[in-house]
């Protein structure tokens, strides 16, 4: 039976994003690890135009404290808002916080890499409103498509007035951290919808049913949250590397590790744990004999073990700044597996149970 039109176009597209995701946050830790955050002081425009000048004399003598007063003035009115909502210890915080009065000097270069990266985020809102158009004709075949596509294509729309303020309060930490495990959760609902649009048009894989089990249900989510959990202490010591690179003025890079704190030191011990988990879920699912479990278990074991290869470069060797962006990507790559896994285990679990049943019946 041939896949209908629409369930192929939906897949592509919704694959197109997912990938396009991936690339932002590769894009966007290379952003981080060439400082260049604010290398557009204001939002959604670069320096109050939608094509970024290339040279600081086309911005006035005073536009840093300019794009300084603008930014203080958005954060006095979102801390109203949040404040007006109930939420005064956190408007408090956003508008109290130093970080929010540094005002940042013209780099060509880092203003370009935010531009791109801008526009990398721009086009992942165009690929996910086509896959929410493209999601339609599940309305009525299975409305559970089209609501996680719709639901992705609204925290798609946060996500980005969420950067918006992430830029407005020069790089709040507690910002990132929140813009990074949405991301991870858009790519959780993505990941879902276009597996789950496959179902109807799929052919028999020729895989054996998995028996469930309870055990490995749970060690499949503790993995799961565990690399969700690494990655956002991933965060905090990105944003504390930030801190100490801004101090030492991005000089003396092999005295750095030494300045981080206790988060640093706890994010790499942990990965011993991550290992240990990952190694007694994949073989367990090696031990159920279903090849596209076998499969996604042998990925995350490489994705993992490249993980930690590029978490002990960046420990050891001064943190170079080309692999911190890979480092993170890999990570974030991870959790899609992982997650992906899941959702194959339970389905190849409840088709044992059908199956079971039926022999029963017979």
């Amino acid at each position: 039976m041939s896949q209908p039109a629409f369930v192929s176009r939906f897949r592509f597209f919704g694959i197109l994003t997912v990938v396009a995701v991936y690339l932002l946050i590769l894009v966007g830790g290379i952003v981080r690890s060439t400082g260049s955050g604010m290398g557009c002081p204001d939002w959604p425009k670069c320096f109050g135009t939608w094509v970024p000048p290339t040279d600081v004399s086309q911005l006035p003598a005073n536009y840093k404290e300019i794009y300084t007063e603008q930014r203080v003035a958005k954060n006095q009115r979102i801390a109203k808002t949040l404040s007006g909502l109930g939420f005064e210890e956190v408007a408090a915080q956003i508008f109290a916080h130093p970080t929010q009065f540094i005002e940042t000097d013209f780099n060509v270069t880092k203003t370009w890499i935010e531009y791109v990266n801008r526009l990398l985020g721009a086009l992942i809102g165009v690929f996910i409103f086509l896959a929410v158009v493209l999601a339609l004709p599940y309305w009525r075949r299975d409305p559970v498509v089209f609501w996680l596509t719709f639901a992705s294509f609204l925290l798609t729309g946060f996500q980005g007035w969420l950067g918006s303020l992430v830029v407005s309060t020069n790089l709040l930490p507690e910002m990132v951290t929140v813009h990074m495990a949405l991301a991870l959760l858009i790519v959780a609902l993505l990941i879902y919808a276009v597996d789950r649009s496959q179902l109807a048009s799929e052919q028999p894989s020729g895989t054996i049913e998995v028996t469930p089990q309870v055990r490995l249900t749970f060690w499949l989510w503790v993995a799961l949250l565990l690399t969700f959990g690494q990655i956002m202490l991933g965060t905090q010591v990105r944003e504390q590397v930030d801190v100490v690179a801004s101090a030492a003025s991005y000089a003396n890079r092999a005295g750095w590790v030494e300045q981080l704190g206790s988060t640093f030191y706890f994010h790499r011990s942990f990965s011993i744990v991550l290992l240990l988990s990952n190694l007694y879920v994949a073989s367990q699912l090696y031990s159920t004999r279903n090849i596209k479990l076998q499969r996604l278990a042998a990925a995350v074991l490489v994705l993992l073990g490249i993980e930690i290869v590029a978490g002990m470069v960046l420990a050891y060797f001064a943190l170079p700044a080309a692999v911190q962006p890979v480092h993170l990507t890999v990570a974030t790559v991870l959790f899609g597996v992982q997650f992906l896994t899941i959702i194959h285990y339970k389905r190849q679990t409840k088709a044992g149970l059908q199956a079971g049943s039926t022999s029963v019946v017979a």
